[in-house]
């Protein structure tokens, strides 16, 4: 953990006094791999955080939400999509030392929870967890986009009323290439029978 790093928070002010808390409004840079491939928080954008940090017995319980804005294409269109995402994160941090007497104690998923690191604890993981687990999981321009051609790609929304085009059955295909054959020559035997 890096202590410089805007998402590392200090609890020297909590102590270790069950029911102290404090109230942390900030604005920090989004980090890297806030998203998926369709859609996510913008590298550097503005990550605004409204929480509060409240002692208790096991940990530091913090509470409260993210807000940012995301950038994605939509998924039927791949036209661009901007907009924002506020969720609500809550978080319990371990003591040092609390995690391991939980795992000594039979729990299973202690090994997964997060601990601080002496007086720190690190925002990013749980925001990230936050923010990625509440984004559309196929993001849309507008809810009735009508996509793509699959034929020549080109916008449904943007093309003529009707855009088609003739499709044929592929079980008559090879039919329509004798059709195509047949085309260049007369049927009646034309100039061989003169």
């Amino acid at each position: 953990m890096d202590p410089r790093s805007p998402l590392v928070v200090s609890t020297h002010d909590l102590g270790r006094r069950a029911g102290a808390m404090r109230t942390l409004r900030t604005s920090v840079p989004a980090p890297a791999d806030m998203g998926t491939e369709v859609i996510g928080v913008p590298l550097g954008a503005e990550l605004d955080l409204d929480l509060t940090l409240q002692a208790v017995a096991d940990g530091v319980l913090v509470t409260g939400t993210a807000a940012a804005p995301l950038h994605g294409e939509c998924v039927r269109c791949l036209r661009d999509v901007d907009s924002s995402i506020t969720v609500d994160v809550s978080e319990l941090y371990y003591y040092e030392g609390r995690k391991a007497a939980l795992t000594e104690e039979g729990d299973e998923e202690a090994e997964d929870l997060p601990e601080l690191e002496g007086e720190l604890l690190d925002l990013e993981p749980t925001v990230r967890d936050a923010v990625v687990l509440a984004l559309p999981f196929q993001p849309l321009c507008r809810a009735d986009c009508a996509g793509l051609c699959p034929h020549c790609g080109v916008r449904l929304d943007d093309a003529e009323p009707g855009h088609h085009h003739e499709e044929l059955d592929p079980r008559w295909a090879a039919l329509g290439s004798l059709f195509a054959e047949n085309e260049g020559s007369d049927p009646e035997g034309g100039e061989e029978a003169r």
